[in-house]
């Protein structure tokens, strides 16, 4: 209807239907002209084009938020697929793989714990895991995890060696799943909490058979440690990078306690873990006015990391972005293949998948 939008009830106006439809008509009181059609018609065409301008100014607003929604849009998306594309060379281009998981599942860790050489680093990799990583698995990467930890517990109970090790690696495990459980509301863990609470009693259960280890002597009869002079035995006695082992020692016999308090093994002990400003902020007299180098050692474990060290480690190659175990050789295609490998820390391999 042409008053559609205007108030009809306005005062001297007046409408009126006809064969041409509905006009208004105005009063003389109103000022205006009876049947004066044209000059309605121009004061419509007045607010036609002011409506049509403001539509226009309107469309023109709309069109210039959407534009600049969609520029957004765009951006996020450029970001969105430029992160992706980092995210691909950084994995799967560089590293071929994808996760830490999908790394875990396919460098075969099962067979590495065989080799002595390796074990070490795989349980190190296990602690940093179970630390802080644990949740950034998937549910397949955390059920071999389990698997290769179960693997690790028997061959320890096997060999009856690294006891001590493998004791620290189902402590921090079992209480990083303390922490997890409790959280399960907030869904941090892969599958049902009844699997999880099953794998924390397989834990206690394995930390168990742990403490009931009896070590049996050897069968056989031959030289022993003590049997050899008192050189050899404290240049054997430098070898060992745990002071534990060290107070071990010490406990077997008492020739062997009397050289395991030597000052100057303990120092070469704190000299090779830490350095020497590190060195001089923990300094301990003895009673006599010396350092004590053994207390010192102790005290600096509990404040700074030791250094670590690896019959065989996880090799970088930085020409072909390919990971590998040290002595495996791949299809490099660089002059010189032996400088381009770079070897990685267990905690180096777990840093190559964080973004």
């Amino acid at each position: 209807m042409p008053f559609l939008g205007q108030d009809w009830r306005s005062p001297g106006q007046s409408w009126v239907k006809t064969a041409d439809g509905w006009t208004r008509f105005l009063d003389e009181k109103s000022g205006g002209y009876v049947g004066d059609i044209s000059s309605f018609c121009k004061k419509d065409d007045h607010n036609k084009e002011n409506l049509f301008n403001s539509l226009n100014y309107d469309v023109a607003a709309k069109k210039r938020k959407k534009d600049l929604l969609n520029n957004k849009a765009k951006t996020q998306y450029f970001h969105q697929e430029k992160w992706i594309y980092v995210h691909k060379g950084s994995t799967k281009e560089r590293h071929g793989y994808c996760t830490l998981g999908e790394a875990f599942n396919r460098l075969d860790f099962s067979s590495a714990i065989l080799d002595s050489r390796r074990f070490n680093y795989v349980v190190r990799l296990l602690e940093l895991i179970a630390k802080s990583q644990l949740t950034s698995l998937s549910g397949i990467a955390q059920k071999n995890y389990m698997n290769i930890l179960e693997k690790v517990v028997q061959k320890v109970l096997e060999d009856q060696q690294n006891i001590r090790l493998i004791r620290e690696l189902l402590q921090t495990l079992y209480t990083s799943l303390c922490t997890l459980v409790q959280r399960v509301g907030k869904s941090v863990l892969v599958g049902n909490i009844n699997m999880w609470v099953h794998r924390m009693e397989s834990i206690l259960h394995w930390q168990q058979q742990l403490n009931n280890i009896q070590i049996t002597r050897p069968a056989f009869k031959g030289t022993t440690l003590t049997d050899l002079p008192l050189c050899l035995q404290l240049n054997i006695m430098q070898r060992l990078s745990d002071g534990r082992d060290l107070v071990s020692l010490g406990q077997v016999a008492p020739n062997l306690q009397v050289l395991s308090e030597d000052r100057l093994l303990w120092k070469k002990l704190c000299q090779y873990h830490f350095t020497d400003r590190q060195i001089r902020k923990r300094l301990i007299l003895s009673d006599k006015g010396h350092l004590d180098w053994k207390k010192m050692y102790f005290k600096l474990i509990r404040c700074y990391p030791r250094k670590e060290q690896y019959g065989d480690t996880l090799q970088l190659c930085r020409h072909c972005h390919i990971l590998s175990w040290k002595g495996t050789d791949h299809p490099c295609t660089a002059n010189n293949p032996e400088t381009c490998s770079t070897s990685l820390s267990p905690q180096d391999f777990i840093n190559l998948f964080r973004f």
